[in-house]
Parts: C-alpha cells; sequence; structure tokens
C-alpha cells in the first residue's frame, strides 16, 4: 500500500485552466505597421461582407484604391487581373447589387454612349453625411383602384355586319330604361355589343332580346352588371336557325300573243306586254 509523502509541493496549476493558448490555434496574427502614404481605407462592412465573393470583395478594393477618373470597364480590369473577363463581369454584378458601385449609361454631346461608374465605399450613405442618407419621400398621391377584373367571353356573330352591331348598341343602350341598375359604361358595351349581335342573327327582334336580358333579375343590388349580361347573353344562346335556302322565283309558261302572235311568258293566254293598251 503506497504512503502519500507530503513533503512534495503540490504542482502548480495552469493559468489557462487546461485550455489552449491562441497562439496553439494556428489563428492569424497581425504584424501592422502604421501608413502615412498610399494607403486607402476600407470598412470592415465590405472587408468582412457575408455575401460578397472573394473577387468581388477583392474588386471593390481595388477600385476603391484607384483615382477619379480610371479606367474600371470590363476589358480595362481584365487587362490588369488574370481572372478574366466573366469573374470580373460577375463581381461588378455582386457589387452592383449591394450598392458598392452605380453604373449608368450616359450619352456624350458627340451621341456616343458611355458607362459611369461610382464607386461607394458605404452603401447607403454619402460623402459629407454621417448617417444613412434617406431617399426623398414620394408624394402622396390618390391610391390607385384595384385592377378591373375582365368580363367574361361572349359569343361572336358570325357575320358582324355595321348595321346588325348598331341594332345591338341601340338594345344595349336601352336596358338601363327598363332596369336603372343595367346602367353600364362604353367599354363594357364594346365587349358586349358581339354577343346582342349573335342573338340578332338567331332570327330574334331586339324587343326579345332585351326581355331576355331583363327578365327576372336578381333583387339585390348589381355591382357588376356587365358581367351579369355576359353570363346571361353565353348562358341563354338560343340555336341558329335552320338552314332554308331560298325557291328561284316562279317562270310562267310560254303564251302566245293573241295580237302580235309573239311568246312570252304569262299564267294565262292573252296579249303580251307591247300589245297590251295602256290605262
Amino acid at each position: 500500500m503506497g504512503i502519500k509523502n507530503t513533503s512534495v509541493r503540490p504542482h502548480a496549476q495552469s493559468r489557462n485552466d487546461g485550455k489552449s493558448h491562441p497562439s496553439q490555434c494556428g489563428g492569424v496574427t497581425h504584424d501592422n505597421i502604421r501608413h502615412t502614404t498610399r494607403f486607402t481605407v476600407v470598412g470592415n462592412h465590405l472587408a468582412q461582407h457575408d455575401e460578397l465573393s472573394l473577387t468581388a470583395i477583392g474588386l471593390a478594393v481595388h477600385i476603391q484604391s484607384l483615382p477619379t477618373g480610371a479606367q474600371v470597364d470590363i476589358n480595362s480590369l481584365a487587362r490588369r487581373f488574370p481572372e478574366g473577363k466573366t469573374r470580373i463581369a460577375g463581381a461588378l454584378r455582386e457589387l452592383e447589387a449591394h450598392g458598392y458601385l452605380r453604373r449608368t449609361r450616359l450619352r456624350t454631346e458627340q451621341g456616343r454612349m458611355i458607362t459611369r461608374t461610382v464607386s461607394c465605399n458605404h452603401p447607403g450613405r454619402t460623402a459629407g453625411k454621417d448617417g444613412p442618407s434617406h431617399p426623398p419621400r414620394p408624394r402622396r398621391t390618390a391610391e390607385k383602384p384595384p385592377p378591373r377584373r375582365a368580363l367574361p367571353a361572349v359569343p361572336q356573330p358570325v357575320y358582324p355586319a355595321p348595321d346588325l352591331l348598331q341594332t345591338a348598341l341601340g338594345v344595349l343602350s336601352g336596358l338601363r330604361r327598363t332596369d336603372p341598375r343595367l346602367l353600364i359604361s362604353a367599354t363594357d358595351a364594346e365587349h358586349l355589343v358581339p354577343g346582342v349581335a349573335a342573338w340578332l342573327e338567331r332570327d330574334l327582334t331586339p324587343e326579345a332580346v332585351h326581355r331576355a336580358l331583363t327578365t327576372a333579375l336578381p333583387p339585390e343590388p348589381l355591382h357588376r352588371p356587365a358581367a351579369l349580361l355576359a353570363h346571361r347573353l353565353t348562358a341563354q344562346l338560343p340555336p341558329l336557325p335552320p338552314f332554308r335556302p331560298e325557291k328561284p322565283p316562279a317562270r310562267h309558261p310560254l303564251q302566245n300573243c293573241d295580237t302580235c302572235d309573239r311568246a312570252y311568258r304569262a299564267p294565262q293566254p292573252g296579249t303580251c306586254g307591247t300589245c297590251t293598251p295602256m290605262t
């Protein structure tokens, strides 16, 4: 059985309680000197951006370090860096989407189109202001009415003759005299006229179409009278009348004139029109 030696000094405990020292984790350390010339101030919001790619962050730093008037188009940047036009174009789009670049197309006095590029070292802020620049408040305007629902389709006439369409418009204009709720706009009437014309083509009189559209209306208010009329014109459309070929006019038999003996057509014998005395 072991005997504990009470004369031995206890072991000293580690100051970091067994935790690894930061220098043993392989993390980055900084060896910085103070720049006094040829330096660019870059915010951590760009250098540590959560959504920008490394190419976009590096390109933004490069552009911010350039003097005013330097060329930052895709071709110029592709000649300067090995990433190529595709990656550079994608990085520029990233910076534009996150507000670090603003590109606008302008026309010079000579008529040539150029691209004006503005580099923003802090999106949402402008030079000379500590706080974010708020866009001007939009002027209060009247609320836009909700989009108008389209009317149901209506039947179309086989032969939309101008006289037929004019008669159909007259039918629609007269509906409000029977029921004031059937007052419709000119736009609605233009949509409904072909449907009424299709009814008139089916050997219905304007009075009959008027009765079909105004009989047994619902008692409650009509919020969309044109939609109700479009539904009736479609749901209650009568069938086309059967085709009846026109009979040729009857031809009378040939008769011999009792006076001049010339042949002529008449239902009964007698004299021709030349020999018939004028009365």
